[in-house]
């Protein structure tokens, strides 16, 4: 059996189960625009009608800005790192609905705003693959392991993003949030990427950046959680990770 090293511990692996943001592309480089754009478009709209947020702007989403407003960092257990974009625009359109918007009045407003977003990022197409990850999947395929997404975003969005990387053709399964009824950290959508990858969860692995996404992989009864995370002073989050990685060349393929 095709066997993964970590850190010294040997896991049999038949199959392994991706989360895509901050796992596979560089999550800043795609959604700091995006969030960026967003809060901007709010803070506009409720100085228009004379608001103030009900929290601080850092906290609406969880994101860290510099001096000059801009998003330089987020929250690895927040909503903009884990929630879905249908969660997010939830947020935002009560700090609408706080300040005196009738609510589907409020939500239409925030989907348009995630619209002008989106489209930025479409035009921009900033998603570049983590370091050392293209020579990995290079190597799963070589030992012939299945691979498959699992994502907080539509699997529209995750098949787009794959393709803007070029690694889209890597991967026999992508599930969004679409296609399931329970999210991260429910255990659904690692089950149906298992069924996809006709292999039973004991014997997939998960690798994520979120503790959502090891909480998953638990619940659905797969092998082994790895937490990715590439900052030296973080990681404390992954606490139902079975180890954590910074990077891809610390996982070799044993076949």
């Amino acid at each position: 059996m095709t066997m993964l090293q970590v850190h010294g511990a040997q896991i049999p692996c038949k199959g392994i189960l991706f989360d895509k943001d901050g796992t596979l592309l560089e999550f800043l480089q795609l959604w700091g625009p995006w969030a960026e754009t967003l809060l901007n478009q709010l803070q506009t709209r409720m100085n228009e009608v004379g608001a103030s947020f009900t929290i601080e702007l850092e906290h609406v989403l969880g994101t860290i800005h510099n001096e000059q407003g801009h998003i330089v960092g987020y929250d690895p257990q927040g909503p903009l790192a884990i929630a879905t974009v249908d969660e997010c625009t939830g947020l935002l359109a009560g700090q609408l609905y706080a300040a005196g918007m009738p609510w589907n009045e409020a939500i239409t407003t925030i989907r348009q705003f995630s619209s002008v977003a989106m489209r930025e990022v479409r035009q921009r197409k900033l998603a570049g693959p983590m370091s050392g990850l293209l020579a990995f999947l290079q190597k799963c395929r070589a030992a012939d392991i299945p691979l498959a997404v699992v994502t907080s975003d539509s699997t529209a969005a995750a098949e787009t993003h794959l393709d803007w990387m070029g690694i889209r053709s890597f991967f026999t399964s992508i599930v969004g949030c679409d296609r399931v009824t329970q999210g991260k950290p429910d255990g659904e959508a690692a089950l149906l990427a298992c069924r996809e990858l006709n292999i039973d969860p004991a014997e997939a692995v998960v690798i994520g950046d979120s503790n959502g996404d090891m909480q998953m992989g638990r619940h659905a009864g797969v092998s082994y959680t790895l937490g990715y995370c590439p900052q030296l002073d973080q990681g404390s989050h992954l606490v139902d990770a079975h180890a954590i990685i910074r990077h891809y060349n610390e996982i070799s393929v044993i076949i």
